[in-house]
């Protein structure tokens, strides 16, 4: 059998984390475990993906502080977001003067680049790289459904995009490090509706947790969170009871990012969360400080991500989608 899980003989360290939110964000079930908030989304700029810029500047500006890393230290910027051609990491970024890639994974950029960052820093090409996603609720909405004048009807499936970015400083130091890593399948099983994203990634979380089972030989008891980011409500029903038809059971130590982020029902965000900056934001701010805190040991990350653009919606087309694992462990 061919061997698809990338194994790290060097393997990285997460130095540091920040994340900034928005309000919304901050009155949910992890406000309090957030760096930063702004109360009216804007962050002092004038267009939401002014903003949104602003907020990964700050993320990172955030993460460098506590790592006692400046810029000019780092080897690479990896940074992406969900606006065309990532213009939000490409102005937030052009500041620091550290080389920079761009990337694009949607909801699984996060970790995406925790995976790219990992197999630069295993193979001894870079000693240390930073890692930061975005997305905000009114700049994603402008370009994917409607301006938020319009006031559209949404659907019970529909997930509520994230206004938040979250920053990873990797290098050789830290509590947590990053040991394995497993890079997704773009999946397409035909799905061509928006408003239910999580219908469409929950086959790719399943193809990747799969294989990943498949060659490591371990078991869902292995670990003691299975993460997805982000499938909400719909999509992570979906992956459970799929999963459970294929005898794979991970109802007790799944949690997925859009469910954590909000209070569903509460904060009436239908299906919960998404975005680039959904998964880096709870990642960042709880699953992290959770690993370096040893109140759980060893977990499984998916970031999920719905490869559509608004050109190929608005050609009726379906939506491929993809989800990276990586693997992250406590260490003393």
């Amino acid at each position: 059998m061919k061997k698809s899980i990338l194994k790290f003989a060097r393997k990285p360290r997460i130095v540091s984390t920040y994340s900034v939110v928005g309000h919304l964000e901050k009155e949910g079930p992890l406000g309090e475990c957030f760096d930063e908030y702004c109360k009216d989304d804007k962050f002092g700029k004038e267009s939401w993906e002014k903003a949104e810029s602003e907020m990964q500047r700050r993320a990172l500006c955030g993460a460098l502080k506590k790592s006692g890393f400046i810029d000019t230290e780092l080897d690479i910027l990896l940074a992406g977001d969900l606006l065309n051609q990532c213009i939000g990491s490409n102005y937030a970024l052009s500041n620091f003067d550290t080389g920079f890639l761009g990337l694009y994974g949607a909801c699984s950029t996060c970790s995406e680049g925790l995976l790219i960052g990992s197999c630069l820093y295993g193979g001894g090409v870079i000693n240390s790289c930073a890692v930061v996603t975005s997305s905000h609720y009114c700049s994603s909405e402008r370009q994917f459904r409607f301006p938020l004048e319009y006031g559209g009807q949404r659907a019970p499936t529909a997930q509520w995009t994230t206004t938040g970015a979250g920053a990873f400083i990797l290098g050789d130091s830290g509590r947590v490090e990053i040991c394995e890593a497993l890079v997704g399948k773009v999946i397409d099983k035909g799905i061509n509706d928006i408003n239910n994203m999580g219908a469409a990634m929950a086959p790719a979380a399943i193809n990747t947790l799969k294989r990943y089972f498949l060659e490591s030989e371990k078991s869902v008891s292995d670990f003691d969170l299975i993460i997805t980011g982000d499938l909400g409500f719909e999509g992570s029903e979906i992956l459970k009871d799929l999963l459970l038809d294929e005898g794979i059971d991970i109802r007790k130590n799944h949690v997925d990012c859009g469910l954590m982020v909000f209070e569903r029902e509460k904060q009436d965000v239908h299906a919960g969360g998404s975005g680039c900056g959904c998964s880096a934001i709870v990642m960042a701010s709880n699953i992290i400080p959770n690993l370096e805190g040893k109140t759980i040991k060893d977990v499984l990350f998916l970031g999920t991500g719905a490869l559509m653009s608004p050109m190929s919606l608005s050609q009726g087309g379906t939506i491929p989608a993809v989800a990276h694992l990586v693997r992250l462990k406590s260490v003393n």
